[in-house]
C-alpha cells in the first residue's frame, strides 16, 4: 500500500482525489466531500479537521509517510498549478412558485406605518362586506420588498364558504394591460419589434388608416399610420366600443365587428377594427381604447406565438406566477372570487376556455402572484434575483406620453398625471401633486396596483364588483398613506442632555 502510494503517478492520482476543485453549487460539494472521505478511507486514512490518524499504524510511521509525501509532491511538481477560478453562480432562470412572495415585515412602525391606519381599513372594507357591496376583498401594503399589511376580509363570493386569501384567483381585466406591455418591451429589447413600427408591418389591414370626421358619416385619410407607440400611449385613435356612448356612431360600428366577443381570436379582432375609421389621428390624443388587446395580437405576430405561450415564457415562469392565466385549470377553479349576485352585466367566465386572449383584460391571477410582477416593477425589471426587462427599458415606460400637444380631454385624471407606455403615472395625492407619482393602473371589476418608486412602496388590491363604489381609489390612498411617515423624514429625538456639573 505504502509502496504504491508514495509514486509520482500515484502521487497525482491520490492528490486529485483527495483535493477536488472547489464548485459553487453546494450539494455537489457535498457530494465531493463524501467522495474525499471514501478516499481517505480506502487509504487507510481518515480526516477530521486538521489532524490525520491511521487506522493502525504508530504516529511515527505516519510522520515519516507524511514528510515522503511532502518531498515526493516537491520532486514532482516542477511548477504550481495555476489556482483554479471558481465562477460566481448564475442568475437563476425562474423564481421558485413554491416560495411565497409575502414576506411579512417584523416592524412595520419601523418602516413608518401606524397600524390603526390598517386597522381602518379593515374596518372600512369589512362595512362593506356586511352592506352587501363586495363579497370580499383583499389589501396588501409592502415597502422596499417587506410586506407591512394583508387585510383580507370577507369570503370568495356569494355563499360561499371559502374565506379570501392572498391565494383568491380574481379576473383583472385592465391590470393585464401592464404585462402585455412589458412583454412588448421585451420583444424591443430582442430587436423583434420597435416602438415606431407601423402595426401595418404585422397586420396589413391597418395600412391607409381612415378617420371619422365630426358629422359621423364621412371619412378622410389619417396624417400617418398607427404605431407601436401609439399602442402602448393609447394615442392610436382607436376606441371602446363597449364603453362609447350608446349613440355613438363609431361606437356602433366597433360593437358590430365583436367588440366583447369571445369566441374569435385578437388577430380577428384586430383585423375586424382595422377595417373601421379612427376617432383621430395618430398621436394626437389620449383615449382609453382597444389598443392594448390589438398590441397582443400584434406581438403575437411579432413573436410567432399565441399570447398564452409568450407569457408563460417570458413572464409568468420566470417570475414563478403559476396561478396565472386567461382561463382556469381544472384545480384552480373552485378558487375564483365571484361578484354580488345583483350585477346588472355577469362578468367574463374565466372556467370555460375560449379563442381569445385579451392582451387588454382577459388574464386572471392572485394577490400573490401579482405582487411578484409589482415587485419585479420596483426592482426595476428584476424579481429575487430574476430579469425580465432592462432598467432603463422600464424607465422609458415611465416617461410621459401625453405632451403638451396631445388632446387630453378623454384623460381620467385632468391635468394631473399622465400616461407612459402601458402605465398611469397618478399622483401620490391628488390635492398635491407635488410629493410625486406612483406608476399604476386598475381593472374593471375594481382590483388595482400600484407602485411607487419615491417612497419604495407597493400596493395590490383585489375585490371583484364592476358596480363597486368609485371612490375606492381615493380610499386606497388613505390606507396606503394616510399612516405613513417617512422614517427617513422624521427627525431624530433630541439625545438628552448632559448632567449639570456639580456645584463647587
Amino acid at each position: 500500500m505504502i509502496a504504491s502510494f508514495f509514486s509520482c503517478d500515484a502521487l497525482s492520482s491520490h492528490a486529485h482525489n483527495l483535493y477536488p476543485p472547489i464548485v459553487a453549487n453546494v450539494s455537489q460539494r457535498k457530494a465531493r466531500h463524501r467522495a474525499r472521505l471514501a478516499t481517505l478511507k480506502a487509504a487507510g486514512i481518515i480526516q477530521t479537521g486538521f489532524v490525520m490518524q491511521t487506522a493502525g499504524h504508530k504516529f511515527k510511521l505516519f510522520a515519516a509517510a507524511s514528510a515522503a509525501m511532502l518531498a515526493l509532491a516537491a520532486a514532482c511538481a516542477p511548477e504550481a498549478p495555476a489556482p483554479e477560478v471558481v465562477e460566481a453562480p448564475a442568475a437563476p432562470a425562474v423564481a421558485d412558485p413554491a416560495v411565497s412572495s409575502i414576506t411579512m415585515a417584523a416592524d412595520p412602525a419601523a418602516l413608518g406605518f401606524d397600524a390603526a391606519i390598517f386597522a381602518k381599513a379593515k374596518a372600512d372594507l369589512e362595512a362593506d362586506v356586511k352592506a352587501g357591496k363586495i363579497p370580499g376583498a383583499v389589501l396588501l401594503i409592502a415597502k422596499g420588498g417587506q410586506v407591512v399589511d394583508v387585510t383580507a376580509v370577507g369570503t370568495e363570493g356569494p355563499g360561499d364558504a371559502d374565506p379570501m386569501s392572498a391565494e383568491t384567483i380574481f379576473r383583472i381585466y385592465s391590470m393585464t394591460k401592464p404585462i402585455t406591455s412589458i412583454a412588448t418591451m421585451q420583444l424591443v429589447e430582442e430587436g423583434k419589434i420597435a416602438l415606431e413600427d407601423p402595426i401595418s408591418k404585422y397586420i396589413p389591414e391597418f395600412a391607409n388608416p381612415k378617420v371619422l370626421e365630426a358629422d359621423g358619416k364621412t371619412t378622410r385619410p389619417a396624417t400617418r399610420e398607427i404605431t407601436v407607440r401609439d399602442l402602448l400611449s393609447h394615442e392610436s385613435g382607436l376606441i371602446y366600443g363597449v364603453f362609447a356612448q350608446p349613440e355613438d356612431p363609431l361606437g356602433k360600428l366597433y360593437m358590430a365587428a365583436g367588440d366583447t366577443r369571445f369566441d374569435f381570436t385578437a388577430l380577428d379582432l384586430s383585423k375586424a377594427i382595422a377595417g373601421l375609421p379612427l376617432a383621430f389621428d395618430p398621436g394626437t390624443a389620449w383615449n382609453y381604447s382597444r389598443s392594448t388587446d390589438v398590441l397582443g395580437a400584434v406581438i403575437e405576430v411579432a413573436s410567432g406565438k399565441p399570447l398564452d405561450v409568450l407569457f408563460n415564457e417570458k413572464i409568468f415562469t420566470p417570475l414563478g406566477m403559476d396561478d396565472t392565466h386567461f382561463y382556469l385549470e381544472a384545480d384552480e377553479a373552485n378558487r375564483l372570487a365571484e361578484p354580488p349576485t345583483t350585477l346588472k352585466a355577469p362578468l367574463s367566465e374565466p372556467k370555460t376556455m375560449q379563442p381569445m386572449f385579451s392582451g387588454g383584460g382577459g388574464l386572471n391571477s392572485t394577490t400573490e402572484d401579482y405582487f411578484r410582477f409589482v415587485e419585479m416593477l420596483r426592482g426595476k425589471g428584476e424579481y429575487r434575483g430574476v430579469r425580465i426587462v432592462k432598467p432603463e427599458t422600464l424607465d422609458a415606460m415611465l416617461v410621459d406620453q401625453i405632451g403638451p400637444n396631445v388632446d387630453r380631454k378623454a384623460w381620467f385624471y385632468g391635468p394631473l398625471g399622465g400616461f407612459g407606455l402601458g402605465f398611469g403615472l397618478l399622483p401620490i395625492d391628488m390635492a398635491d401633486p407635488a410629493k410625486g407619482n406612483v406608476f399604476s393602473w386598475s381593472g374593471y371589476a375594481g382590483t388595482n396596483m400600484w407602485v411607487d418608486p419615491k417612497n419604495d412602496i407597493t400596493m395590490v388590491f383585489m375585490i371583484q364588483n364592476n358596480e363597486a363604489s368609485a371612490d375606492y381609489p381615493m380610499k386606497l390612498r388613505q390606507w396606503v398613506y394616510g399612516g405613513y411617515k417617512d422614517p427617513a423624514a422624521t427627525p431624530a429625538a433630541p439625545a438628552p442632555a448632559a448632567p449639570a456639573a456639580p456645584a463647587q
